[in-house]
């Protein structure tokens, strides 16, 4: 990099001006699965691009367009957390996005039903049965990138569980099932949520947390892409889709009919099963 790359301040969510560092590209486009090629050729453009002052985000929107060129599913894996964060406003898309992972794994799952506790009702984001496993999972979505969640999530959900951990157990229901709490958010977890979690007993799951199952991992590991990675589709049809229950590229690529009341151009309508066909591809 030359020496005004290097000088180039940028300014983060926060506001705080930093300098311009291109590992941070770099490693970002590696996780998406871009090639080296993609990757340099990415970052020489970015750097031809950027001027004081310019923000992350932006330059984070300039390297996703360069890499959407070469690539639908690089720039898709690339702009993952940016996806599920645009499953909003409300956290219902999440919720039923989250059921989604169960189900492939085999359990039949209920979202947003009431569940007796010992002392009062308690409303359940996701619940899940296989065998003899039980799940329980609260959905904690945010829109911010920056929003976590802390200590109090955990205790307050954790308090929770255990009230309708014991009313299962005061009727014999898990003498042979395994009951297993989760919190589950699209963000992040702050390390006091995460500690009190494995000191309790609650399964977290974050962006990034724990590695190798995390969020994002069993969204790749799956191919379990929202639809809201599809670029080729509007803010409002992808809206339109999340609010019939369709949150999975996947689930378009079923259902192809679900986008006939769009009148959508064949052109696009091409672009579109082309964009879901290599984001589903699993690793």
């Amino acid at each position: 990099m030359n020496t005004r790359q290097t000088s180039i301040k940028v300014k983060k969510n926060n506001g705080d001006l930093v300098p311009f560092e291109n590992e941070k590209i770099k490693r970002a486009l590696r996780n998406s699965g871009a090639s080296e090629n993609e990757v340099l050729q990415v970052v020489r453009q970015v750097e031809q691009s950027i001027y004081e002052g310019i923000t992350t985000k932006k330059i984070y929107q300039i390297a996703y367009r360069i890499l959407y060129k070469n690539s639908h599913r690089s720039a898709g894996r690339y702009r993952l957390k940016k996806a599920l964060q645009q499953m909003g406003p409300t956290g219902y898309p999440f919720e039923h996005f989250v059921s989604r992972i169960f189900q492939a794994q085999g359990y039949e799952v209920q979202t947003g039903i009431l569940v007796a506790g010992r002392c009062v009702q308690h409303e359940m984001d996701v619940v899940g049965k296989k065998n003899e496993q039980i799940i329980m999972a609260e959905c904690k979505f945010h829109r911010a990138e920056s929003a976590k969640s802390d200590v109090k999530v955990s205790l307050y959900v954790h308090s929770r569980m255990e009230d309708i951990k014991a009313r299962l157990e005061k009727e014999g229901a898990l003498r042979n099932t395994n009951f297993a709490p989760y919190i589950i958010t699209n963000t992040r977890f702050t390390e006091d949520a995460e500690q009190y979690g494995r000191c309790a007993g609650l399964n977290l799951i974050s962006w990034d947390f724990p590695a190798g199952s995390s969020l994002k991992d069993l969204i790749d590991q799956n191919g379990f892409h929202p639809i809201t990675s599809i670029k080729a589709l509007t803010q409002r049809e992808k809206n339109s889709l999340m609010e019939e229950g369709i949150v999975l590229c996947r689930e378009v690529e079923e259902k192809p009919e679900c986008l006939e009341k769009f009148h959508i151009p064949q052109s696009r309508l091409t672009t579109i099963q082309k964009e879901i066909r290599e984001l589903i591809r699993k690793t």
